[in-house]
């Protein structure tokens, strides 16, 4: 029986990098959130605070952030993915 050939690996050069800092371990008590920076080529697109209400937004170069509450998120998010609007 012939030896199985290695499949090879296609090497693709990344596009993005995110950056992670963790504020407090334990995402359940107040005042905790991850906060991700993300990258593109070396460009830094924005930076998103994640934390237990809301998630917060700050494109690049911006001084002030957009707050989504989850549940708006939700909808954002369905909408992107599905195509659906939700009443």
């Amino acid at each position: 029986m012939p030896a199985k050939k290695a499949a090879r690996k296609k090497v693709v050069a990344r596009k993005h990098e995110v950056r992670a800092e963790l504020s407090n371990v334990e995402l359940v008590k107040a005042r905790s959130s991850l906060k991700l920076t993300v990258y593109a080529k070396d460009e830094k697109l924005g930076e998103i605070q994640i934390g237990r209400g809301a998630l917060y937004w700050w494109g690049k170069n911006r001084k002030n952030h957009k707050r989504i509450d989850w549940s708006r998120f939700a909808e954002m998010m369905d909408g992107l993915a599905y195509g659906t609007q939700s009443s």
